[in-house]
C-alpha cells in the first residue's frame, strides 16, 4: 500500500528511525492485509503545482489534525486545547479511561495507516495517542453545529467563542489536515449507547458544518450521503457540493445524438452551395436597393457572363486564383453556417462521444467573459442548488448559475476541493471543471459585479476581491471533459460566435487589422484604381468633364 512507502515527511526526515521502519515492515506483512486493502488512500498531499499557488491555503495556521503537520512548532499553541478536549471527553467517558480508547484506536492502527498517502513515520501507539486526542478535539469543535440545542452546546460554544475560530474552521477543510472519518465515528460510539446514536450525531455535526462552509448556501435540499461511505470531512462536503456524472449520462446521450443527427442534415445541405455564391448573394441583397448611378453598373458587371462562368466552378479551383486565393478564408469566416454544431475556432470537436473520454484541449476552455456576454444578449438567473443546475437555455438566451456565498474561507475551500478531485478521482474532475468555467467568465471586478447584480454571487469582499479570488484559482494539474458543463460551455460559444456583431469584430480584428495579405490586397486595389483614375483623366481630361458639369 502507498502508506507503506518509505517517504520521509518534512519534518522528520533527519530523525529518521530505520529501526522501527524495518519493524513496521514485518508487522505489516505477517499480520493479515484483507482489512488494509479495503481501505482506500483518502488523505494525499497536495500536488506541488498546486501547492505553489497559493501555500497558504492548502498548509494550516492554526491547528495540526493528524500526523502530517503534527509537529511544526508554529502549531504547539493548540496542542493545550486539544488536551483540554481530551480531558473533557474523558470524563464522558464515565466509568472507561481515555486508555481504553487508545488501546481501541491501536487495534485501527493498519486501517489508519492505509488511510494516509505518505509513509507514516510514527509507531502504532504514539499514532493512536494522536488520532485519540485530535478527535476529541474535532468533536468537540464539530458540536458547535449540531443540528439540536442544549446546555452541552452552549458550554462548548462558549469555550471556543474566544478561539479564531474561522481561522480553525479553514484550517479542518484542508486536504493534509484530514483524519479518517472511522476515528470519529469509533470515538462516538465511547460516548453513546449504541452505534446508530453515534452516527446520528456525527451526521447532524457534518451537516449542520456543510451548511455552514459550503459556498452553496442556497441548495434547498443536500442530498443523502451514507457515513460508511465517506473517508473525511472533506470528502463530506466534496460529496454534498459535486453532483455524480450518473445522473447526467442518458439525457445527455439523447442530446448528443439529436445534435449529431442535426449536423448531418446541415451538412448535407451546406455542401451543396459555395462560399462565393453566399458571399455575392449577400451583396445582392444589399445592391437589390440601390438600382441608381454605380450601383447599377455595379450589379451588371457582378452578375455578368464571366461571373456566372466563375461561379459554376468548383470552389477549390476558384480558392486558387490570386483574387479569391486571398480572399477564401475571409469569405469562410464571414460566411460560414453559423450554427455548425461541435465546432470550436479552433477546429476542434466538443460534441462527440468518443472525444467526451478524451483530455480536451487547453483551447477549449476559452469563454467569453460575463461582460461580453452581456453585451451580446445573454441573460444570468441565479439557482437554487449545486454545480447539477448549471446550464443554458438557448431559446431564452439565458445562463443559470448556482448561487454561492464567499467569505475568508471560500477560497481556501475551493482549492482544497479541487486539490482532493485531482488527487482522489479517477474520473473526470467536475469541480474542477466548475472553477475553470467560473474563472473563464469572471475577468476582472466588472464581471464580479454583473454577477453580484443578478445575486448569483453573494459576497462579503468587494468586487475586486471576487475578481481576484477566481483569477488566482489554479488551473488542475490536468484537464478532463465534464460532458453536462462542456455542453453548457460548448452552446455558450456557439451563440456568441454566431452573433454578426461579434463576428463582424473578429473578422475586422484577424483579418482587417492583423493581417497583411489582407492591407496588402486592398492596397494593390486602391492603387489600381488611381491609376485608372489618372489613365481616364489623361485621356477625357476629368477637369474639364467635371467643370461642364458643374455649369450645366
Amino acid at each position: 500500500m502507498s502508506s507503506l512507502q518509505p517517504t520521509m515527511t518534512s519534518n522528520s526526515s533527519s530523525n529518521f528511525d530505520e529501526h522501527q521502519w524495518v519493524i513496521q515492515m514485518r508487522r505489516s506483512l505477517e499480520e493479515e492485509l484483507e482489512e488494509e486493502a479495503e481501505i482506500p488512500v483518502s488523505i494525499f498531499n497536495v500536488p506541488k503545482t498546486l501547492m505553489a499557488s497559493d501555500p497558504d491555503s492548502y498548509i494550516p495556521q492554526q491547528v495540526a489534525l493528524g500526523p502530517y503537520h503534527y509537529w511544526r512548532p508554529e502549531l504547539y499553541e493548540m496542542e493545550r486545547y486539544k488536551l483540554a478536549a481530551a480531558k473533557r471527553m474523558q470524563k464522558q467517558l464515565q466509568s472507561l479511561k481515555f486508555q481504553h480508547l487508545v488501546s481501541s484506536l491501536i487495534e485501527l492502527e493498519l486501517r489508519i495507516r492505509a488511510s494516509y498517502h505518505k509513509y507514516l513515520d510514527f509507531n502504532g501507539e504514539t499514532l493512536a495517542w494522536m488520532m485519540a486526542v485530535d478527535a476529541s478535539f474535532m468533536l468537540e469543535f464539530l458540536q458547535i453545529y449540531a443540528l439540536k440545542e442544549g446546555k452541552t452546546l452552549t458550554r462548548v460554544s462558549s469555550r471556543m467563542s474566544h478561539l479564531a475560530h474561522n481561522d480553525i474552521l479553514r484550517d479542518m477543510v484542508m486536504l493534509e489536515n484530514q483524519i479518517p472519518l472511522f476515528l470519529l465515528r469509533k470515538v462516538l460510539e465511547f460516548q453513546f449507547s449504541s452505534l446508530q446514536l453515534s452516527d446520528d450525531m456525527l451526521h447532524s455535526m457534518l451537516i449542520g458544518l456543510c451548511k455552514e462552509i459550503s459556498p452553496f448556501k442556497m441548495m434547498e435540499e443536500l442530498p443523502n450521503v451514507q457515513l460508511s461511505e465517506l473517508t473525511h470531512l472533506l470528502d463530506f462536503l466534496y460529496q454534498v457540493i459535486v453532483p455524480k456524472l450518473e445522473d447526467f449520462h442518458s439525457c445527455e446521450t439523447t442530446e448528443v445524438q439529436d445534435e449529431q443527427d442535426a449536423k448531418k442534415g446541415e451538412e448535407n445541405s451546406f455542401g451543396k452551395s459555395s462560399y462565393v455564391k453566399q458571399f455575392l448573394e449577400e451583396i445582392w441583397k444589399v445592391l437589390s436597393k440601390l438600382n441608381k448611378g454605380p450601383a447599377r453598373l455595379l450589379k451588371r458587371v457582378i452578375f455578368s457572363k464571366p461571373v456566372k462562368v466563375i461561379l459554376k466552378l468548383p470552389w477549390t479551383m476558384i480558392s486558387n486564383l490570386p483574387l479569391f486565393s486571398v480572399l477564401k478564408q475571409p469569405i469562410e469566416y464571414m460566411f460560414s453556417s453559423r450554427d455548425k454544431e461541435g465546432k470550436s475556432e479552433n477546429g476542434s470537436t466538443l460534441n462527440s462521444n468518443t472525444n467526451f473520454d478524451k483530455p480536451p484541449l487547453v483551447e477549449e476552455i476559452t469563454i467569453p467573459s460575463i461582460t461580453e456576454l452581456s453585451k451580446a444578449g445573454v441573460h444570468f438567473l441565479p439557482t437554487k442548488g449545486s454545480i447539477s443546475t448549471i446550464s443554458f437555455d438557448v431559446k431564452n438566451v439565458t445562463l443559470y448559475l448556482p448561487t454561492i456565498s464567499l467569505d475568508g474561507n471560500t477560497e481556501a475551500i475551493f482549492r482544497n476541493l479541487v486539490a482532493y478531485e485531482v488527487c482522489n478521482a479517477s474520473g473526470p474532475l467536475v469541480f474542477t471543471r466548475y472553477t475553470e468555467l467560473m474563472i473563464g467568465i469572471i475577468d476582472n471586478e466588472e464581471d464580479a459585479k454583473l454577477l453580484r447584480e443578478r445575486e448569483i454571487i453573494l459576497n462579503l469582499k468587494s468586487d475586486e476581491e471576487v475578481a481576484k479570488l477566481w483569477n488566482g484559482m489554479s488551473k488542475s494539474v490536468r484537464l478532463t471533459k465534464v460532458p453536462f458543463l462542456d455542453k453548457v460551455i460548448e452552446d455558450v460559444n456557439k451563440y456568441y460566435n454566431g452573433r454578426w456583431k461579434v463576428r463582424v469584430g473578429k473578422f475586422m480584428k484577424l483579418y482587417v487589422f492583423g493581417s497583411w495579405q489582407f492591407l496588402t490586397l486592398l492596397a494593390a486595389i486602391l492603387l489600381l484604381l488611381m491609376m485608372s483614375l489618372q489613365a481616364f483623366c489623361s485621356v477625357y481630361g476629368c477637369a474639364r468633364i467635371f467643370h461642364v458639369n458643374t455649369i450645366s
